[in-house]
């Protein structure tokens, strides 16, 4: 894989997983900040992206973040359950962007028929799901077509949206209050998520050392830019109102004044694209991570074996459990939990590569820095989450609870079966 793929490999995640997902959830915290949020949580990802760069220089693998908390911390319960964590995070992402490719396909092609929304939605993982079972070599291609295309088509968004802009929907005296803006980050963050699965190509980049970091900021610089452009184009065209009705189409209802119905097409065949490049980046990472955890013992050896139609169980699993989520639950009403989660586990993942900046020759400053940011942020959240919507700060005590129960029972069950593997 070239530096350019697995920087594309992660543009393409952080894409579909962010802009067509979140602008409307957004809006709903931050107002007309919401660039603001996105260039906050940008640079929020940004210190955490120079953590896991430093870790997969040194410690290139497949294994990606797994490999880092190994290195840190060993095969005890802290990296297991911050494991289950981060594949919990890694379906429920998914999950979410292959539901929203489901949800623009009927709204293009069916009527925005439900049955063939949750048909699409299933298409969509399958056919990810074969790509991966064919090899890194056709991820990059399919991965750099997509985002070739995507970055085109955002290229005329906002030209055109910028070139209609309205200051006054943008003026600092509409914004919300700054406690609402920072904890918005927690959610806006969620749009940054696949910037981890750069870390997950150490063993298909050639010199890693030198070139996943180069590749991690690649990625992170291009999503950061495209994102915050968008929002001004978006909350600059369109009242927080109107974008907060819209939802998942703002983008495509922000470029029809312009482009007319051409440009709501446009926008929905480029969310398509998004969404399709959301699910292949990350089903690539959770494959990846799910075979290094059972190499290790930390996971269940099956998410390891090889499945008889090609690549490993650990993707059979991973494919089922997102289905069964796209198609069985609400998950509009979890985008939060799986943020939250995620930052939890790039706060525990920061903290390792502070301890092993020795070895990594990574600057303490930088480290500490964005774990300060990292912990500010997920404060802020769970305070006003435990306010107002108590039902999700429960979720999130819940889903660690249950990462904590399956790292008892697994390791239980590997401590009885030790004595007679010797």
């Amino acid at each position: 894989m070239t530096v350019r793929g697995a920087a594309f490999l992660g543009v393409g995640s952080m894409v579909g997983a962010g802009i067509f997902a979140l602008l409307g959830e957004a809006g709903a915290v931050a107002g007309s900040a919401v660039w603001v949020s996105f260039l906050l949580a940008g640079v929020v990802a940004t210190l955490q992206g120079y953590a896991v760069a430093k870790l997969g220089a040194r410690y290139p693998s497949s294994g990606g973040i797994v490999t880092f908390l190994l290195q840190a911390y060993g095969r005890g319960h802290l990296t297991a359950i911050t494991s289950w964590l981060l594949y919990f995070a890694a379906v429920i992402v998914t999950a979410m962007v292959s539901v929203s490719f489901g949800s623009y396909g009927a709204a293009l092609f069916f009527d925005e028929s439900t049955a063939w929304s949750k048909i699409l939605t299933t298409v969509v993982v399958l056919l990810v799901a074969a790509v991966n079972i064919a090899g890194a070599k056709s991820i990059e291609r399919v991965q750099s077509a997509i985002v070739v295309i995507l970055l085109a088509v955002f290229a005329v968004f906002v030209v055109v949206t910028l070139t209609q802009l309205d200051p006054e929907l943008l003026a600092p005296s509409t914004y919300p209050p700054r406690v609402d803006i920072v904890s918005s980050v927690a959610l806006t963050f969620f749009a940054y998520l696949g910037f981890t699965v750069v870390s997950f190509t150490g063993d298909d980049l050639p010199d890693p050392s030198r070139n996943l970091p180069r590749a991690m900021y690649l990625a992170l610089g291009i999503t950061v830019t495209v994102y915050v452009a968008i929002a001004v184009g978006v909350f600059g065209t369109l009242t927080v109102q109107e974008v907060i009705d819209n939802g998942e189409t703002a983008l495509a209802v922000a470029a029809k004044p312009a482009l007319g119905d051409a440009g709501f097409a446009i926008m929905a065949l480029a969310a398509l694209l998004a969404t399709s490049s959301s699910v292949n980046a990350n089903i690539y990472a959770a494959v990846g991570s799910t075979a290094k955890l059972a190499e290790s013992g930390t996971f269940p050896p099956v998410f390891g074996s090889r499945a008889r139609l090609g690549g490993t169980r650990g993707l059979t699993i991973s494919v089922v459990l997102i289905l069964l989520l796209a198609n069985l639950v609400d998950l509009t009403a979890i985008a939060s939990l799986g943020s939250v989660v995620a930052l939890a586990i790039f706060l525990v993942t920061s903290i390792a590569a502070y301890r092993l900046r020795r070895e990594t020759a990574s600057r303490a400053g930088i480290l500490v820095t964005g774990i300060a940011l990292t912990v500010i942020v997920l404060a802020v959240f769970a305070v006003q989450t435990l306010q107002t919507s108590p039902e999700t700060f429960a979720a999130m005590i819940a889903i660690v609870a249950l990462a904590v129960v399956l790292e008892t029972i697994w390791s239980r069950i590997r401590t009885h079966r030790a004595p007679k593997a010797r």
